[in-house]
């Protein structure tokens, strides 16, 4: 089964294998922030990734269940493993 890609999803999807800020992403994909933020919110409703944030009692990143829509740049984001599928499948 192959799975359609754009060039900024694939790109956005290659640029999260680890938890990566909306910035990093930004600067990995030369895109201007609205764009990127509309593709995140894309990725995150096909499950490709997941928004995280930084808790501060465990020290560490978690899975953000609810997020902002209209303040991406508050979170990280990881590629989930249907994403990694799709992100292998181009």
């Amino acid at each position: 089964m192959e799975i359609e890609l754009t060039d900024i999803e694939y790109e956005i999807l290659g640029s999260v294998y680890f938890v990566e800020s909306f910035e990093h992403i930004l600067e990995d994909c030369k895109e201007k922030a609205p764009v990127v933020a509309d593709v995140l919110k894309q990725l995150i409703h096909k499950k490709y990734i997941v928004p995280m944030k930084w808790n501060e009692e465990k020290t560490e990143f978690i899975r953000s269940y609810i997020y902002d829509t209209d303040d991406m740049k508050a979170y990280h984001y990881l590629i989930t493993k249907d994403g990694l599928v799709a992100h292998n499948s181009k």
